[in-house]
């Protein structure tokens, strides 16, 4: 797999707003680890990948981070802010989450309740599609650490479609992986395993 982590490297480094996000935080101290990740790491890989502008489409960078002994919106707010601070002018509104805490909002946003996350890992296990179940940090050492639960080949356990279609008010996720296809209604997440 480490082609394939050399690879997504070489492309999000590409990305001068992710570049610039990856460095603040890589000095930032932060008392936990994070991670950049979901659509703005999937989106410009596949921007690259398409021909389009890396940033097209992106509209939020998705920092996640784990502090089971502060689940406060304002703790969130706060390094929100430090990070904007931080990074001036930047094009992407910055959605930062502690993901201890996502279950006590998650049932008025989404319509269902869930179960605390118990660490920051099982959080982006967890994200509705394998294809942006994806995080990377900048370690203080300049080194990258990528978490990809359902891996970045194409080999034998690995997702071989993904899509999204919405009908109405219905929003439904169908993913494909090791010949096995799973549909969720997005909506009020109802599961389905063909």
């Amino acid at each position: 797999m480490e082609k394939y982590e050399d690879t997504l490297l070489e492309i999000v480094n590409k990305s001068e707003p992710l570049r610039r996000v990856f460095k603040v935080l890589q000095h930032s101290e932060l008392p936990f680890d994070y991670y950049i990740g979901a659509g703005c790491i999937t989106n410009t890989v596949w921007n690259y990948q398409s021909g389009f502008p890396l940033k097209y489409g992106i509209s939020d960078v998705d920092v996640v981070y784990y502090d089971g002994e502060d689940l406060s919106p304002e703790s969130e707010q706060k390094y929100r802010d430090e990070l904007v601070c931080k990074l001036g002018d930047f094009p992407f509104k910055l959605d930062v989450k502690n993901e201890a805490g996502v279950h006590l909002w998650y049932e008025k946003k989404f319509g269902f309740s869930i179960k605390p996350y118990k660490s920051l890992k099982t959080a982006i296990d967890s994200w509705p599609t394998t294809a942006t179940a994806l995080g990377i940090r900048k370690e203080q050492t300049g080194s990258y650490k990528i978490y990809a639960p359902y891996k970045l080949d194409e080999g034998e356990d690995s997702c071989s479609g993904c899509s999204i279609t919405q009908e109405n008010e219905k929003i439904t996720a169908t993913i494909t992986w090791n010949d096995k296809t799973e549909t969720v209604n997005l909506k009020n997440n109802e599961k389905i395993l063909h």
